[in-house]
């Protein structure tokens, strides 16, 4: 698992460096390191160290006269040091964003979120879980603290999680599939740009609750996770 996900790494890294530099000053690209912290149902919590490359892009800036939307764009990897406890994800995301005077940005994500999830170990028998392909709508808040070249910055997201399309790990699954009862998302991120460079610090929060079914009676499907990065990257 550690091979392939080097190469995706390498391969996402120089995909975003030409993606970024044809839109000259409309990108940012970055890389970070933090700590993800799992649940699955009443099974005891594991923490483990996670990498993430991420990149945005501004593909259509509103023009200060007008009242329509820049139109934003990008995507993140997250790949965990132990994937046989956390799960693996890619996600790649477009939406709108209204500007409010020079500060404030409100707007919203249309993203494809993948998430690649480890199996579930009782009492030493493996328990392999359906990897999960969503759809998610975040409402998305960015706050410039002030409009000089070095400034700090805020965004805050926040979604409902809607039903999953579910697909068996390759192990296969003893399990039917689950049906999502809810979830949501939260994910809150502080930064500062200077130059052409930016520091920023994320903390997310994630949970889905699964219906009780004769597949899940230990809710075993069901997930809670906290995770906290620190990163730098470069703005075009």
């Amino acid at each position: 698992m550690i091979e392939p996900c080097k190469r995706l790494t390498f391969f996402a890294c120089l995909l975003f460096a030409v993606i970024g530099s044809a839109f000259g000053q409309r990108a940012a690209v970055g890389i970070g390191a933090g700590e993800t912290t799992d649940r699955f149902g009443a099974l005891p919590s594991s923490s483990t160290a996670v990498g993430v490359v991420n990149a945005d892009f501004i593909v259509i800036r509103a023009n200060a006269k007008e009242q329509y939307p820049s139109i934003v764009a990008g995507g993140e990897i997250r790949f965990p040091a132990d994937t046989a406890k956390h799960a693996s994800e890619f996600s790649a995301y477009a939406g709108p964003m209204f500007r409010f005077g020079t500060h404030l940005s409100l707007g919203f994500h249309a993203q494809v979120h993948k998430i690649l999830l480890p199996a579930s170990v009782v009492d030493g028998q493996e328990f392999p879980r359906y990897n999960m392909l969503l759809l998610e709508l975040p409402g998305v808040l960015e706050y410039k603290f002030s409009s000089a070249p070095n400034h700090a910055f805020f965004q805050a997201q926040v979604s409902p999680e809607f039903g999953p399309h579910f697909t068996a790990p390759k192990a296969g699954s003893s399990y039917p599939k689950p049906i999502l009862d809810h979830g949501y998302f939260f994910r809150g991120t502080l930064g500062y740009v200077v130059g052409k460079w930016y520091a920023k610090g994320t903390y997310e929060s994630r949970y889905f609750k699964f219906s009780p079914t004769l597949g899940n009676p230990n809710l075993l499907d069901n997930w809670k996770t906290n995770y906290v990065m620190g990163g730098v990257g470069v703005v075009f």
